[in-house]
């Protein structure tokens, strides 16, 4: 068992933080804004809007692991965990079933685009109706010679208010269930596909989201992804990907925290003494090791496990759930270590906080994911 990485993953880590330090470091996005075109850009000359897309088509051709220690230093690097988490929701929740369903006719050329960051991509799954369980959705798709006519409103898509493609999933038999919902990689520009105002949210500031609808939104046929009622597998497939490696830019986001919080302790004087002396600063620091190298531990087997084709849904489920909680624990922490200054905005460290309370939602919340672990023991 050899928990070490090998010198090429090691030095492609530091390649991609340098270059995230260097290009992306001062990116701080205000709340109420967003990311800038220029920013995407960047990060897709940095490679990482294409880490695991082919490499014929402008992509890094890397397997979950690598894409994930990837992820992880950008996270790292960049203080606008809404420009990670943008960049990876891109990635993993759109290319990736872009990469692996897309019909021969479009997929080269959306899969060229969204490595290049000349394409924005955003996933349009949940609904006012559907979001732990995707199963009772509402959006329709009706065949008609060539085309699907979409008809329905995804109520959160992250990135939508900027993207240039909604990968989204509608019903085509109303009557086949989990057989019945099917996948398509929609262009923007289509009429009647439109995304809504941006929303206003705690926190990920850098990362727009919105709602879509599609009205009478004409789709041609070789825009849907996989089979006719393949929407679900693939749907969840994506998850897989997404709640594996996404999680990475907290990793990084942490390890970040992690250092700050140490500089802090070291410098800061109180009753005459650095408060790293006193075991109530350095006890809650060792805690967020502690939290920061399971959480590693558990991303990194839930990942190696998918790239050797092994079973994964538990083993994902667990570094998802000890990533999330970590990332708001440590963010907790990291706020009471900075004393009255973690709370101020421009110190940075309340924003952390914000950034991470998400992670217990999105991509299955915290609930979803104990079910899948109490489904695995038999429970």
């Amino acid at each position: 068992m050899d928990f070490d990485l090998t010198e090429k993953q090691r030095k492609f880590f530091d390649d991609i933080l340098g270059e995230v330090r260097t290009r992306l470091g001062s990116s701080n996005t205000p709340d109420g804004q967003h990311f800038t075109r220029a920013q995407w850009k960047t990060a897709a000359d940095i490679g990482l809007t294409g880490l695991c897309l082919p490499t014929e088509y402008g992509g890094g051709g890397l397997g979950a692991l690598d894409t994930a220690l990837c992820l992880e230093a950008f996270g790292q690097g960049c203080p606008e965990t809404g420009l990670v988490f943008a960049v990876s929701a891109h990635l993993l929740a759109c290319a990736v079933p872009v990469r692996d369903h897309a019909q021969a006719e479009v997929r080269g050329e959306l899969l060229t685009g969204m490595a290049r960051g000349d394409l924005i991509a955003a996933n349009a799954m949940t609904e006012d109706e559907a979001g732990s369980d995707v199963g009772p959705l509402a959006m329709t798709a009706q065949r008609t010679g060539d085309d699907y006519i979409l008809h329905g409103d995804k109520s959160f898509a992250s990135n939508a208010p900027l993207a240039d493609l909604f990968v989204t999933y509608a019903v085509t038999a109303p009557k086949a269930g989990f057989l019945g919902v099917s996948a398509f990689a929609v262009p923007a520009e289509l009429p009647g596909a439109d995304a809504g105002p941006l929303f206003d949210k705690m926190g990920l500031a850098g990362c727009p989201a919105g709602r879509v609808s599609f009205r009478d939104c004409h789709v041609p046929a070789e825009y849907r992804l996989g089979a006719e009622g393949q929407g679900s597998a693939i749907f969840q497939h994506s998850m897989g990907w997404e709640r594996a490696c996404l999680f990475g830019g907290y990793l990084g986001m942490m390890n970040r925290q992690l250092e700050e919080c140490v500089r802090r302790a070291d410098s800061r004087r109180q009753f005459g003494r650095r408060i790293a002396e006193f075991q109530s600063v350095s006890h809650r620091i060792a805690g967020m090791k502690q939290r920061l190298e399971s959480a590693r531990l558990l991303l990194y087997r839930a990942c190696w496990l998918m790239d050797q084709e092994r079973e994964y849904t538990s083993a994902v489920a667990l570094s998802k759930l000890a990533v999330s909680e970590a990332a708001v624990a440590n963010s907790l922490d990291a706020i009471q270590i900075f004393g009255g200054e973690g709370y101020l905005r421009h110190v940075g460290i309340e924003r952390q906080l914000r950034d991470s309370v998400p992670t217990t939602l999105f991509s299955g919340t915290s609930e979803i994911q104990k079910e899948l672990i109490a489904r695995e023991l038999g429970l």
